[in-house]
C-alpha cells in the first residue's frame, strides 16, 4: 500500500520522481504528489487520482529542484482528496514529509500539537509528522548540521505504529533524511546521486546497488554520500548489496499486461527458484539452513503462517511436510495468528511466507513466535525485506519482480520452494526415501511441463468469453486440489470482481449444493488419482442440477461428462498445484479483460499490505 520515491542529485528531480511513482502504481493508490526544494523554498505538487494527473498541474514543468520526495497514497485516515494526499508540510512550510504506514497515536499527538499552537488542514495521521519535526527543531537551541536529524529522531520516538519517512527541509537544501519502522524502504546508490523507494523495481533502471535499512535506522543523504545512524544517532556502517534483477524484467516486454507476462514467466521463475538447490543424484541443499536431524526429530509442530495467496501456498506445503517428514504441520492466517494465543515453544518451527516480505500481519506474527522461543524461517521473493531481516533464517524464491497486484509466479515459486524444503527436511530425517526421489525428478521437470500447460491459453480464453457475465462461480477440489480451488477462487474475485467460492468437493452435499442452479458455472480440479473417482461423483451432482462445468485434470476422466476439460501434464500430486493453477490464472485474466477491467491494478487492493 502506498508508494515512496525520492531523489537527490544533480538532475531535475520532478521527472525522476513521477517516473518512479508510475512504476509503483501496482501498489494501489488514490492520490499522488511530489515535493521539491526550489530556490525560494519547498514546492508541493499533488492531487487526487492517478499519477498522470501530476503532468497537468500548473507549474510542474517549471520545477528546477534537484532534491525531491514523492508518494502515492492509499487512504487510511481521511477520504481520498487533494488535502489528504502527500506530501504534507508543517504550518510554516519549512519541512515536507511523505509517509507509508500508520501512526496509531496520532490523535494524542494531534492534540498535543494543537495545544501548542499548530493547525491541521487534512484528516491524515501523517500531517502530525512535519509539525512535530518543526516543534522539536524550534525547541533545539543548538544550531549545528545535525539539528534537523535530531528533530526527526525525537519525532520518531513519539510515534507509535509503522512508518517509512522521507523528509526534506528549506533549511537544508543539500540533504534528505529517511527512516523506517515496520514499513519498507530501500536506498539506491548512484554516481553523484542517490535514490529512495518503497520497492526496488521503481528505481531499478537507475541502479542495482542498494542499502537496506533496519527499523529505526536513520540515513542522511547528500548527492555524493550517505551517512547512517542508529536510534541514538551513533554512526553505523552499512554494506551495499547488489540486486541481480534486470531492469527490463520489470517491464511488460510486449505483453498487454504485467499479469499476463508474469503468468508466462512461470517456467523461468521456477527454474530460478530451483537453482542449484536440487539435483536427482544428490541431497537437496539449502546453504542458508543448518537444521539437524535431532532438531527436526524433536519438533512437536511446524506452523506455516501467511496471508492471502501465500497462505494458499502454505496449504500445499502442509500436505508435503506431513506426508514426507511426518511432522504435524498447521497453516495459519497471519492476521489471526497472534490473537488466538498459539501454542509455541522451542519445539516449534514457524515458517512465514510473504512475496514482498513486508506484510505487516506476517511480520507481527513472526515477532510473537520469536518471543515465545520458536525458531523462525522466512520465505520471500525480496532480498533484504523486513521479514527476512527479522527471521532467524531466510530462503528466497528468486521469481523476479512481480508487478501485477494479483500474484501468479510468486505463488507457484512458493509452492516449489516449500516442496524443496520438505525434501530437505525429509532427507535430513532420513524419511520417505522413495517418495522423495520421485518428487525430485518431478520438480526438475516442472519448467517444461509449465510450458506445455500454457498451450491451453486459447481454450481458456474461449471459456472465459462464455462465462464473463456470470455473478457466481464455484471451485471444487479434494486433497491438495482443494488448495488450488481456494487460490483460483481468490484470483477470480481479485481481478474480475465476480463472487467466487471454493469448497472441498466432498462438502458439496453438506450445504453448498443448495446454491447450485441451472446455468451456474462449477470448476473442478482433479489431479490426485486416489481422489478422482469420488470427485467425479461430486461433479455429477452439480451437472444433474444444470451447472456448466470446467475440469482441470491430468487423470483419465471421461471428457464427455463435462462441458470443457483442460488436460495438463501428469506429475506428482504434491506439485500438481503448480500446473493446475495456471489455466485458472489465465481464466481470471481473460474474464477480467472481457469485462474491460484494469487487470494489473484491481480496485481496493494493493501489492504490499503494510498495515494490519
Amino acid at each position: 500500500m502506498c508508494g515512496i520515491v525520492g531523489y537527490i542529485g544533480t538532475k531535475k528531480a520532478s521527472p525522476i520522481l513521477i517516473n518512479g511513482l508510475l512504476r509503483l502504481e501496482y501498489r494501489g493508490y488514490d492520490s499522488a504528489g511530489i515535493a521539491t526544494i526550489e530556490k525560494d523554498g519547498l514546492s508541493i505538487m499533488k492531487d487526487k487520482g492517478r499519477v498522470k494527473n501530476l503532468y497537468n498541474l500548473p507549474g510542474i514543468d517549471d520545477l528546477e529542484g534537484t532534491i525531491g520526495i514523492a508518494h502515492t497514497r492509499w487512504a487510511t485516515h481521511g477520504k481520498p482528496s487533494k488535502e489528504n494526499s502527500h506530501p504534507h508540510v508543517d504550518n510554516s512550510e519549512s519541512f515536507s514529509v511523505v509517509h507509508n504506514g500508520i501512526i496509531e497515536n496520532y490523535n494524542e499527538l494531534r492534540k498535543f500539537l494543537t495545544d501548542n499552537g499548530y493547525t491541521f488542514y487534512s484528516q491524515t495521521d501523517t500531517e502530525i509528522v512535519p509539525n512535530l519535526i518543526h516543534y522539536y527543531y524550534n525547541k533545539d537551541e543548538n544550531d549545528d548540521e545535525q539539528k534537523i536529524l535530531r528533530a526527526v529522531k525525537n519525532t520518531c520516538k513519539d510515534l507509535k505504529g509503522s512508518f517509512a519517512l522521507e523528509i526534506i527541509s528549506k533549511y537544508d537544501k543539500d540533504h534528505m533524511i529517511v527512516v523506517r519502522k515496520d514499513s519498507p524502504l530501500v536506498i539506491g546508490k548512484g554516481d553523484g546521486e542517490n535514490y529512495i523507494s518503497s520497492d526496488i523495481p521503481a528505481i531499478l533502471s537507475f541502479t542495482r546497488e542498494f542499502y537496506l535499512l533496519n527499523d529505526l535506522e536513520f540515513a542522511l543523504l547528500s548527492r555524493d554520500d550517505i551517512k547512517f545512524y542508529d536510534t541514538d544517532l551513533n554512526p553505523i556502517d552499512k554494506k551495499v548489496q547488489t540486486i541481480e534483477w534486470n531492469a527490463a524484467s520489470a517491464e511488460k516486454e510486449g505483453y498487454e499486461d504485467y499479469m499476463l507476462k508474469e503468468i508466462h514467466e512461470q517456467p523461468t521463475a521456477i527454474r530460478e527458484t530451483i537453482g542449484a538447490k536440487l539435483d536427482e543424484g544428490t541431497k537437496c541443499t539449502f546453504d542458508e539452513l543448518d537444521f539437524t536431524k535431532d532438531y527436526l526429530k524433536g519438533l512437536h509442530k511446524i506452523y506455516l503462517v501467511a496471508c492471502g495467496t501465500a497462505m494458499h501456498a502454505g496449504l500445499a506445503g502442509k500436505c508435503m511436510m506431513e506426508r514426507l517428514c511426518r511432522i504435524p504441520t498447521e497453516v495459519d492466517i497471519a492476521s489471526e495468528f497472534r490473537y488466538r494465543d498459539p501454542i509455541i515453544d522451542d519445539k516449534t518451527l514457524c515458517i512465514f511466507i510473504s512475496q514482498s516480505g513486508e506484510t505487516a500481519d506476517t511480520i507481527a506474527a513472526l515477532k510473537l513466535s520469536k518471543q515465545k522461543g520458536a525458531k523462525t524461517l522466512a520465505i520471500s521473493n525480496v532480498i533484504g525485506s523486513s521479514i527476512t531481516r527479522e527471521a532467524d533464517y531466510s530462503i528466497y524464491t528468486h521469481a523476479g519482480p512481480e508487478i501485477a497486484v494479483a500474484s501468479t509466479k510468486a505463488y507457484t515459486s512458493q509452492v516449489v520452494l516449500l516442496a524443496m524444503l520438505a525434501i530437505y527436511f525429509a532427507e535430513t530425517l532420513e524419511e520417505s526415501e522413495v517418495e522423495v526421489l520421485n518428487l525430485k525428478k518431478e520438480i526438475l521437470e516442472l519448467p517444461k511441463k509449465l510450458e506445455e500447460t500454457l498451450k491451453c491459453e486459447e481454450r481458456i480464453k474461449a471459456f472465459g468469453h462464455r462465462i464473463y457475465q456470470e455473478k457466481d462461480v464455484f471451485f471444487l477440489g479434494r486433497g491438495i486440489d482443494e488448495t488450488v480451488a481456494r487460490e483460483s477462487a481468490l484470483k477470480l474475485k481479485e481481478i474480475s470482481y465476480i463472487h467466487a467460492d471454493s469448497y472441498p468437493a466432498g462438502e458439496l452435499k453438506h450445504g453448498p449444493i443448495a446454491l447450485i442452479e441451472n446455468g451456474i458455472t462449477v470448476i473442478s480440479i482433479m489431479t490426485d488419482p486416489k481422489l478422482v473417482e469420488k470427485t467425479v461423483s461430486n461433479i455429477q451432482e452439480v451437472i444433474t442440477r444444470g451447472a456448466k462445468t470446467l475440469v482441470i485434470t491430468n487423470q483419465d476422466v471421461d471428457a464427455k461428462l463435462f462441458d470443457t476439460v483442460i488436460r495438463i501434464p501428469e506429475t506428482d500430486s504434491f506439485v500438481s498445484p503448480i500446473l493446475s493453477v495456471v489455466p485458472l490464472q489465465l481464466l481470471s485474466y481473460y474474464i477480467s479483460k472481457e469485462k474491460g477491467l484494469d487487470v494489473d491494478k484491481p480496485r481496493n487492493l494493493a501489492k504490499s499490505v503494510t498495515v494490519e
